[in-house]
């Protein structure tokens, strides 16, 4: 066989949990990155042969989480004839869990992602804090469980996006000193409002890195200090105008961040009722 060594994820339903494994693994190796092939839906022996056959042309390690027993066994079978190196991510796990259980698996492939109602909470809230990311329409401010105020680089998206994994729905607000505030904000009760502060010294390195990133001059006015400190001043300002909590990201991660804000806003309510 000749070749970069290549990685086939093989499953008999998306293969997400199989590449998460096996990116995680290549991580532990100082290599060139490998390529990750997907063969999902592979859910007969006809797909699970032509897998097979193309991992022969090179070298390949196959990553597979086959639920039906007999798929698992074929795909056994056929890389050990072939002398193929194979890892069952799924298998292990199953028969010890049966085994700690006293009974035996479904063995429905795709079950971890069936659209439940819970799937669409998630989505929606997604779907939520891309379309009232960084101020586009307040109007969304009304509908929000959360809406997080801050400057430019103090976290506001990421967090935005790690809530509403969480099936929050959060919008967000850039605050620039030349830029009036939308009435919808002081239409939201202020304890559903939460502030992000960020230390002068450490929104001046975000914001020099970012200036780099985007090809702009080291002396951009938008990562002076002299700027920055104005910005941070008006923050303040806002803050006190509107009443909010406030929540300090300076050396917090978006995870810290997150939870934070929920400790805040959570008044009892269970986001996505």
């Amino acid at each position: 066989m000749v070749g970069r060594p290549v990685v086939f994820v093989v499953s008999d339903s998306v293969g997400e949990t199989a590449e998460l494994v096996a990116r995680a693994a290549i991580s532990q190796f100082a290599a060139p990155a490998m390529e990750i092939r997907r063969f999902p839906m592979v859910d007969d022996q006809q797909a699970l042969r032509e897998a097979i056959e193309a991992a022969r042309q090179q070298p390949t390690m196959i990553v597979y989480t086959i639920i039906v027993p007999e798929l698992r066994a074929e795909l056994k079978r056929l890389t050990e004839q072939y002398g193929l190196t194979a890892i069952d991510i799924m298998g292990p796990m199953l028969d010890g869990l049966e085994k700690v259980l006293g009974r035996p698996p479904r063995l429905e492939p795709g079950l971890s992602h069936q659209l439940d109602e819970d799937y669409f909470r998630k989505v929606e809230a997604i779907e939520f804090a891309v379309k009232y990311d960084d101020g586009k329409d307040p109007r969304g401010f009304l509908r929000a469980d959360v809406i997080l105020l801050g400057v430019s680089r103090s976290s506001k998206t990421p967090v935005s996006m790690y809530l509403a994994h969480r099936r929050v729905k959060v919008a967000n607000l850039p605050l620039v000193p030349e830029v009036a505030l939308p009435k919808e904000l002081f239409l939201v009760e202020p304890h559903k409002v939460v502030g992000l502060r960020v230390s002068p010294d450490k929104l001046h390195n975000i914001r020099e890195e970012r200036v780099k990133t985007i090809g702009l001059r080291s002396d951009a006015n938008y990562s002076s200090m002299e700027r920055i400190l104005m910005e941070l001043d008006y923050a303040e300002e806002v803050f006190r105008k509107v009443g909010c909590p406030l929540v300090d990201v300076t050396n917090k991660a978006i995870e810290e961040t997150a939870v934070r804000v929920l400790e805040l806003i959570n008044r009892g309510v269970k986001f996505g009722d």
